[in-house]
């Protein structure tokens, strides 16, 4: 659903372009756009917010960092709008603008990033706890001990008295719909039974141990604790290991714990950033090695994941949350502009897009976006995402904008048309698909069941959502007769033949002269 930066592609691509800064009005609303540079609004308020990025990074969120604005667009300022949720009409300018959000986790400083996460991974491999507990003080300013590191059951039992019962409700029903749906795609094992005694099946099995990694700093994420718990819950992972870094308070949020107790989670430890996974990954005296680690993070966790794979299987390397909304005449302004907000609001680097054959409709969802920011409690951040990753394209017609929609292959993909079940074949690429006017994107964050765990950054193209199959792994059943192995034994000699493989060759022949 969201992460501070990075993903797969990321890793393998150049560069951000930077914006040239002309100017700074720290109280205007717009986005001006000339030739050679650009101006930001509100982004002179250095907003210091703790990242939960455990490795240390607590950042200014402030112009420097994140003015990663394009220079020099193709076609010039005249493409786009002087909304701060710029309108592009031209098809080609969209493809490049697509792309470049797209590319939007480039970093040039990724190989030191990776260095630093290296050098962390094979200390805590090599010196465990103490390596563990190192790099928490360093980082995260916390004095642990082996024996602090776990949750105990008075904190686990008390976080159920600091949330309201409305809270309680609401996270009792999410779980119970995160269940239900995922049930319903639990693999089954098979066997089919073929001519002459051949047996052939898929027989599912859980992986032993799982890890979940639940991300904290500018936010509190239940539902995150919930939508990767209750599919390895479900899959019959016998044990769920958790782990969170404690928040700039020094405490848990006990949303959190209560979410991880009700999706059946107890043994929760209170280390973050690359070191967890390490934890995760190694083993250490206290905390077990797992089989798969799943679980969003920022960019020290994600190279961390990307690092302990093939040790471990990991679900992906999740990259900046986005949406793309298509939306017709018949779509509400207030509504695209509130799902654009809701995506924008997570992350300065949060995507959000509109494409709409209504061009009225842009300009007054462009307007709505600046009007719903007056008033945002996360004004400053929220405004960073629009600014830099967020677009309205005007197209011809709605298979036009399937075509776009397909090509930046979002996670998040709101069908906000008249007739969204006729759209839907048109649609090929996306995490997940919300159909019509009253679907906006937050049921599927919290509550609707399917999981909010999504591919991002164009992924979509070959990834897909978490699910129970994340938990499991498969084993083929093959069993043959001899009069089964006696049909097919020619065939088995001429191929280990072409191969120069005598003795698997031999290993059917020996046993069909025996007959």
């Amino acid at each position: 659903m969201f992460c501070w930066v990075a993903s797969l592609l990321a890793f393998t691509a150049g560069p951000f372009l930077l914006a040239s800064i002309n100017s700074v009005d720290r109280f205007s609303k717009t986005i001006r756009i000339t030739n050679d540079s650009t101006e930001i609004s509100h982004m002179a308020c250095r907003q210091s917010e703790i990242d939960e990025n455990s490795t240390g990074c607590r950042y200014a969120d402030d112009l420097e960092f994140h003015a990663k604005l394009i220079k020099n667009v193709p076609g010039s300022a005249s493409n786009f709008s002087s909304y701060m949720l710029r309108i592009i009409n031209q098809l080609d300018d969209a493809k490049v603008e697509l792309q470049r959000i797209c590319d939007r986790t480039h970093d040039a400083q990724v190989t030191e990033k990776e260095a630093t996460v290296s050098e962390i991974l094979a200390a805590v491999r090599t010196k465990g706890d103490e390596a563990l507990l190192h790099y928490t003080e360093k980082f995260d300013r916390r004095q642990l001990t082996p024996e602090t590191l776990r949750v105990d059951g008075a904190r686990l039992d008390a976080a159920y008295q600091q949330i309201s019962p409305e809270l309680l409700k609401a996270i009792q029903n999410a779980c119970a719909n995160i269940d239900a749906f995922h049930r319903q795609r639990l693999p089954k094992s098979w066997v089919t039974f073929e001519d002459h005694g051949v047996v052939l099946g898929k027989r599912y099995t859980p992986v032993a141990k799982a890890g979940i990694y639940v991300p904290g700093g500018r936010a509190s994420y239940p539902s995150t604790v919930m939508m990767n718990a209750i599919p390895a819950q479900v899959a019959g992972v016998s044990r769920i290991v958790m782990v969170t870094p404690i928040g700039p308070d020094g405490t848990i949020s006990p949303a959190v714990l209560v979410a991880a107790q009700e999706a059946g989670i107890e043994e929760i430890y209170q280390v973050g950033g690359a070191q967890a996974i390490a934890a995760l990954a190694y083993g250490t005296d206290t905390i077990p090695n797992v089989d798969v680690i799943t679980g969003p993070g920022n960019i020290y966790v994600t190279l961390a994941k990307k690092q302990v794979f093939g040790t471990v299987g990991i679900d992906s390397l999740a990259g900046p949350s986005e949406v793309l909304v298509i939306a017709d005449h018949t779509a509400d302004p207030v509504h695209v502009a509130v799902d654009l907000l809701a995506q924008a609001e997570h992350d300065p680097m949060a995507a959000a897009v509109l494409l709409t054959t209504d061009a009225a409709l842009a300009q007054t969802v462009a307007d709505e976006v600046e009007k719903q920011l007056v008033t945002h409690p996360r004004r400053v951040l929220t405004e960073k995402a629009i600014a830099h990753y967020g677009v309205a394209i005007v197209v011809d017609n709605l298979e036009t904008a399937a075509n776009l929609s397909d090509l930046f292959a979002p996670e998040h993909l709101e069908l906000e048309v008249d007739e969204p079940w006729e759209l839907l074949p048109y649609i090929n690429q996306a995490g997940a698909i919300f159909l019509g006017h009253d679907t906006p994107e937050a049921v599927g964050d919290y509550l609707a069941g399917p999981n909010h765990t999504l591919p991002t950054s164009g992924a979509a193209r070959y990834a897909s959502p978490l699910s129970t199959e994340t938990f499991m792994k498969h084993s083929s059943l093959v069993q043959y007769t001899k009069r089964a192995l006696t049909n097919i034994a020619s065939d088995i000699d001429i191929l280990t033949r072409a191969e120069g493989l005598p003795s698997h060759g031999n290993s059917v022949r020996f046993r069909v002269d025996e007959a």
